[in-house]
């Protein structure tokens, strides 16, 4: 941590303490209480922000149930993006980001009134997204862009095949394809959310419950099949997703929901020269991820300033309802982000 002489502060409007959600053991929605934790203090490269709101992602509700552990070193408060106000500086944080509106992917600590984050890591909030939609940005947008458009280094013309399509990774998934010239397919659990799926710019959705989706996307191809496969179910979903794979096509895996393992046919990906590919964010290092911010800003940022690209936002619960905006994830009816507003 920076030393407080060192440390460059909007003065008088920082507490000591604040309220977060910090668990004291792993546990169902009802664990996550607000409680007064210490306001962190900034290290060199990194700010304080002013938390105005934070996104809700799937690897916090594993971490509140003891399967996801924060990597060593990293808060226990909960939370992987937020938005905010930069309200101090560590050491090598030009003075000019004081007082600046951002929204950052952060390793943890965002469900809380104060939260530090490396820099590197920040982007500007434009005007033409308010707080909510900022905080529901950083997460999805560095996975997507890293998985779909760095790792199967998808452009225009490609088509890919996207499962869930109403997600928060889905939604954004859906929205970058559209701004950038790429046919979108997406599986989803209901009629309901594939016509919201195409409502939100997919070009074909398919109900996984009712339809064969190896066949509906074959159908949807003209029998080529999609240039990638984003897939966070893994399971016997792998081999099938490597069906919907055109010649040369690229299969990235970036969760595990429906199993940790899968059978592969060998020899249909060295005939069809396929790519099986995968990652994980969090345990990325800052350099890493400053880099994909960097290469967000110059890409994506300008859409996103001109109100071309904004976040679908499900529902916004107060920090206080943490616990409430969990059980709706777990339910799994929302379409787009949940968000928590930090009063």
């Amino acid at each position: 941590m920076g030393s407080d002489a060192a440390m460059d502060a909007i003065p008088d409007t920082i507490p000591a303490t604040m309220k977060a959600i910090d668990p004291e053991a792993p546990g169902g929605p009802e664990v996550l209480v607000s409680v007064n934790r210490p306001v962190p203090v900034p290290a060199a490269g990194e700010v304080l922000v002013r938390v105005a709101a934070a996104g809700v992602n799937r690897p916090e509700i594993m971490q509140r149930q003891g399967r996801y552990p924060p990597p060593p070193g990293a808060s226990l408060i909960l939370g992987m993006e937020l938005s905010g106000i930069v309200v101090a500086l560590g050491d090598g944080v030009e003075r000019e980001a004081l007082g600046q509106p951002v929204c950052a992917l952060v390793t943890a600590g965002s469900y809380a009134q104060y939260a530090v984050a490396p820099w590197g890591q920040c982007l500007p909030v434009p005007a033409a997204l308010s707080m909510v939609e900022a905080a529901a940005m950083p997460e999805t947008l560095f996975t997507v862009w890293t998985n779909l458009f760095e790792r199967a280094f998808v452009g225009a013309g490609d088509s890919v095949l996207i499962h869930g399509g109403t997600s928060g990774i889905g939604t954004m998934g859906v929205a970058l394809c559209g701004l950038f010239g790429v046919t979108a397919i997406v599986t989803a659990g209901s009629d309901e959310k594939c016509a919201a799926a195409r409502a939100l710019g997919a070009a074909h959705a398919i109900n996984y419950r009712t339809q064969d989706f190896v066949a509906e996307v074959k159908a949807a191809t003209g029998g080529k099949g999609v240039t990638a496969v984003l897939d966070m179910v893994g399971g016997d979903y792998v081999p099938r997703n490597l069906q919907c794979l055109a010649d040369d096509g690229r299969h990235v895996s970036i969760a595990v929901q429906g199993g940790a393992h899968a059978t592969i046919p060998l020899f249909e990906v060295m005939r069809r020269r396929l790519t099986l590919t995968g990652s994980t964010l969090r345990p990325r290092d800052t350099a890493f991820k400053t880099l994909v911010a960097d290469e967000l800003a110059r890409t994506v940022w300008p859409h996103v300033e001109a109100g071309r690209l904004k976040p679908v936002i499900d529902k916004v619960f107060a920090l206080a309802d943490a616990a409430d905006a969990h059980r709706r994830m777990e339910a799994g009816e929302h379409v787009g982000k949940i968000v928590l507003r930090v009063e």
